[in-house]
């Protein structure tokens, strides 16, 4: 099973190799909670990178070890990418750009991100 979701404007578009989620983590940190993201991790080799791989900006903060992917045009951050603390590669969703996912419908788990 698969499915889509893609930035605002739709240059970036990508596929999860994968069931759609039903949880999410909603982060306070001062990135997160200025864009509102509802994410949910992945495997790095589950997400295909349908359009839009070279207009991708990458945002980097605190420790550099997220890089935070968003459209240069809409402003859009569907996805970021970078390493659990093991090392191992991992891509965060922002649900919020998966037309298919049932927002109301998710459980969330609140991560206190403003005090790494």
């Amino acid at each position: 099973m698969t499915f889509s979701g893609s930035c605002h404007c739709g240059k970036v578009a990508f596929t999860v190799m994968g069931e759609l989620p039903h949880e999410a983590m909603s982060c306070n940190c001062s990135h997160c909670r200025r864009k509102g993201f509802l994410l949910a991790f992945i495997p790095h080799d589950a997400l295909a990178i349908e359009r839009g791989a070279d207009e991708l900006t990458e945002y980097r903060f605190y420790k550099h070890v997220i890089g935070h992917k968003f459209c240069p045009t809409c402003g859009v951050e569907p996805f970021a990418q970078g390493e659990a603390p093991d090392g191992t590669k991992m891509t965060a969703v922002n649900l919020r750009c998966v037309p298919a996912a049932d927002l109301d419908a998710l459980t969330i788990t609140k991560v206190d991100g403003a005090r790494f």
